[in-house]
């Protein structure tokens, strides 16, 4: 598609009424006859301002100050995209267990105390909750609070900026991934791309510059269409944000669906050679650039192929009350507990700030986040709500528990053409499961052997399948280590052809509800009992053929070790999976890392209680060698 075409008519669309504005605060410039809206005013206390120091709550332990505080006002949505969830929704937290409007206030009453400056509300979709302007009306009374902000798929914000700028609101983060509007249509499963589009220009219509709009680029969806996006912002003031698509729970992540930013920017520069970088604000996620005489800008939120995690300031509070300090970590605390038990101030800040502080340095890499179990986006909020691949034919979707190999993914638009031709549209699998939520935070941890390790190795999730073998040979009813006179021997594997193997065990450790209790908020004195046993299934996983005499030393290539706690058995369920290329299998290594990994566990918490059951040690599945694949029951 050319670029051109496409963004003359966009830009008819937005042109109508469109003022621009030097500044990047919002103004009101309305047409003759209409009345002067102004934005309320008030004292601001700017940060530098303040006389004492920033808070120790809100700073971690890398000297990361915290300024920034993402709140999702809820987990629903009005779009069903094919890859965000299934047409009928997903399961959601009961009303009660959300937060409230006073929750909500006050706790951003208590971050804006301590630092906190920016405040972002986000969802699901934030502009679907009835009180969302009330709450940034709110949320404009508290001082020292300098920008508010939300992120919106669009739809309604044509019917509601007026009076969401009027309460307050500074900045305007609008998601939309394509702009045919066909293809948008079939993404999302409901008509609105009109609607997106009169949002986009009442936000510029009303003075607010520049105008954000997101774009998740997926390869096979939408990559074709960056320099149509890139176009927009010749005549427009508009910041378009190319994002790196991101794994979460769900999404079937992998790295041949991210379309990184040097790529990106190598698109663009073809088109337009001239473009030009801009100084990076502190604190900024986004790298941005700038075409001579264009009046819009270009930014690349780069999360996966160059993280920006050494200057990261940002908090996230979820709409079930719990605070996330990474986006792509797993660990959570619940705030909203602490509220409802009575929490003091003084209590709430200490738990924020042992939150804070446990931060990482940084994320892992993006093959380590795949695996990672995480909140699907939608739960987290609508920065991104990426829960899924571009569509895929219903042909492809699979719920059986195995380690799947990546498969060819047809284009979108062959996709389309066939399935419009048959009158009809696929149906996406409900790819959202259910939040482990209680009232403390689930831990989970997972782990890559190495961060260029072959992506083809993915972690096995959905229901069990069925054992099954198949291949052309069957079980042998003879041991293979023993000879002919009954004595001990190695198998000869030098005439095997090498072959891709992958295998998948798994273990239990049952701890008890004390052990329990301790792991699970990481009280554990010898320190966090997870982490130490994801490390030992790794290096046990490695050091197989030294542990067990007649194995053969294997290169793997990958690792995954991943730790779930299971509140209703009071234990820890262990997964590993190891892979090779190689003349032999590779079940051993996963065994022996899954049970290294529940004895590592033991050992950690055999101080609190010996009364400690390790079960359950099986092979889940295996893949790749003459005997053919195993999947178990």
């Amino acid at each position: 598609m050319a670029a051109q075409p496409v963004s003359r008519v966009v830009r008819r669309v937005l042109r109508a009424g469109v003022r621009s504005c030097s500044s990047g605060a919002p103004v009101t410039q309305p047409c003759p006859g209409e009345p002067v809206v102004e934005v309320p005013s008030r004292p601001r206390l700017f940060l530098g301002e303040r006389a004492a120091p920033f808070s120790a709550f809100l700073t971690d332990s890398f000297s990361r100050r915290h300024s920034y505080l993402r709140i999702s006002l809820t987990e629903r949505c009005n779009l069903r995209c094919q890859y965000c969830m299934p047409e009928e929704g997903v399961p959601l937290t009961p009303k009660a267990d959300l937060l409230t409007t006073e929750e909500i206030l006050t706790l951003a009453r208590l971050f804006v105390k301590e630092g906190v400056d920016k405040i972002r509300l986000t969802g699901g979709e934030p502009l679907i909750r009835p009180d969302v302007v009330d709450i940034v009306a709110q949320l404009h009374r508290l001082e020292g609070l300098r920008t508010i902000g939300i992120t919106t798929n669009g739809i309604n914000l044509a019917r509601l900026l007026p009076q969401l700028q009027k309460a307050g609101l500074s900045t305007i983060n609008i998601s939309l991934d394509t702009l045919v509007p066909a293809k948008f249509e079939f993404i999302v499963r409901r008509k609105g791309f009109h609607k997106v589009m009169e949002g986009i220009h009442k936000a510029i219509e009303l003075g607010y510059s520049p105008v954000k709009v997101n774009c998740v680029v997926m390869r096979g969806l939408n990559e074709d269409e960056l320099l149509d996006f890139v176009a927009l912002t010749e005549g427009l003031p508009l910041d378009v944000r190319f994002i790196e698509y991101m794994p979460f729970d769900g999404n079937k992540w992998n790295f041949k669906k991210m379309v990184s930013y040097k790529e990106m920017l190598d698109t663009l520069r073809q088109q337009w050679p001239e473009l030009e970088k801009l100084p990076e604000e502190e604190s900024s996620t986004a790298k941005a650039f700038k075409i001579p005489g264009f009046q819009g800008q270009v930014s690349f939120i780069t999360s996966m192929s160059e993280h920006f995690c050494g200057t990261c300031n940002r908090l996230r509070i979820t709409a079930d009350g719990n605070l996330k300090v990474c986006l792509f970590g797993n660990s959570e605390v619940s705030l909203r507990d602490h509220l409802r038990a009575g929490a003091s101030e003084e209590e709430l800040l200490r738990v924020i700030g042992a939150a804070v502080g446990r931060k990482k340095r940084q994320h892992a890499g993006m093959f380590s986040i795949s695996q990672m179990k995480n909140r699907p986006m939608i739960l987290i909020e609508l920065f991104l709500m990426r829960q899924d691949s571009p569509p895929a034919l219903p042909s492809t979707f699979t719920n059986s528990l195995r380690v799947q190999v990546l498969r060819h993914r047809v284009s979108f638009f062959s996709q389309m053409v066939t399935l419009w031709k048959g009158g009809r549209v696929p149906q996406a699998p409900l790819v959202a499961q259910r939040w482990l939520g209680s009232s403390l935070p689930q831990r989970h941890f997972s782990s890559h052997l190495e961060s260029d390790a072959n992506p083809k190795c993915l972690s096995p999730t959905g229901p069990r399948a069925p054992a099954a073998s198949s291949g052309p040979l069957p079980d042998s009813d003879q041991l293979t280590h023993v000879d002919t006179e009954g004595r001990m021997a190695m198998v000869d594997v030098g005439r095997k052809p090498d072959t891709e193997r992958v295998a998948v065990a798994s273990a239990v450790v049952l701890l008890g509800p004390v052990a329990f209790k301790l792991i699970q908020e990481n009280q554990l004195k010898k320190g966090d009992a997870l982490a130490v046993a994801q490390l030992a299934g790794i290096q046990a996983a490695k050091l197989t053929s030294q542990l067990i005499p007649l194995c053969h030393h294997v290169a793997l290539s990958h690792v995954q070790v991943q730790l779930e706690l299971d509140r209703t058995r009071h234990a820890a369920v262990i997964q590993a999976s190891c892979q090779a290329r190689g003349p032999t299998g590779v079940e051993m290594e996963a065994l022996t890392s899954a049970a290294v990994a529940a004895l590592a566990l033991y050992d950690m918490c055999k101080a609190v209680s010996r009364d400690i059951v390790l079960a359950e040690i099986k092979l889940v599945s295996k893949t790749g060698g003459q005997r053919g694949d195993f999947h178990r029951m």
